[in-house]
């Protein structure tokens, strides 16, 4: 992972979507680096659909993302709506 990244975010953002999109870059990256629940991750990724409706979008701003970070949101949203509940753990995704 590299130490110094800029989240990948949309200039056309209001300010609380920019922080609805950083909260869930955030809990990604808690994720990969401590524990998070399923429960924790989902209803934050929830309110970061709120903000990024397209599949096409959320796709893009993830493989940036795991460009910059080495984390993939693609493989902790669908981990975590596989389990539902209860910690996710990094060796599963």
């Amino acid at each position: 992972m590299t130490e110094n990244y800029s989240y990948p975010l949309n200039p056309e953002w209001t300010t609380e979507e920019m922080i609805k999109v950083v909260n869930l870059w955030g809990k990604l990256e808690e994720t990969y680096e401590n524990k998070m629940t399923a429960e924790s991750f989902l209803a934050t990724y929830a309110e970061f659909k709120t903000v990024v409706k397209s599949i096409g979008e959320e796709r893009q701003l993830g493989r940036d993302f795991e460009e910059l970070s080495g984390y993939s949101l693609y493989r902790v949203v669908k981990q975590a709506k596989a389990q539902k509940t209860g910690p996710l753990n990094r060796k599963d995704f």
